[in-house]
């Protein structure tokens, strides 16, 4: 499971989104959406904000960048997600017919390998890039908001 040197240049965009999850009182997840290494679609959970359960960082980046493209394929795109994508964005994404997701800290209770959730036959998995930042800022805001309460 190789990846590019760009890969972690755009994971580290889909980082920055976290953060900001993470500064509006959200769990710290971050996507971006890139075609021909150009960002389309920025993203971040929005669940709290919105009270809607399935304002996740990439039903944001899917819609953001299908909006962007005229079109509900994202044929040609690549999803950097900092976390694993459930089995609901699994579906999303098995619809979107994404070629190449890459995501950063796996999330072996609620992420779509865990949970037998399938992606598209031809959508490429590439797991662990900049594993550790993303894992670091999920664990720093569980923390946070054990201490606070």
């Amino acid at each position: 499971m190789e990846f590019k040197l760009d890969d972690t240049y755009f994971m580290k965009k889909a980082l920055q989104e976290a953060e900001i999850a993470m500064e509006k009182g959200e769990v710290p997840i971050g996507a971006v959406i890139v075609v021909n290494e150009r960002v389309i679609a920025r993203a971040h959970n929005l669940t709290e904000q919105l009270h809607d359960v399935t304002a996740h960082a990439e039903m944001q980046a899917i819609t953001a960048a299908a909006n962007f493209l005229g079109g509900k394929y994202l044929y040609d795109c690549t999803l950097y997600v900092t976390l694993e994508p459930c089995q609901m964005c699994a579906g999303a994404l098995y619809w979107s017919q994404i070629p190449r997701i890459v995501y950063g800290a796996t999330d072996p209770q609620r992420g779509f390998n865990a949970l037998g959730a399938k992606l598209h036959p031809k959508t490429q998995v590439i797991k662990g890039v900049l594993e550790e930042e993303s894992d670091d800022l999920l664990k720093r805001f569980f923390i946070q908001k054990r201490n606070l309460n």
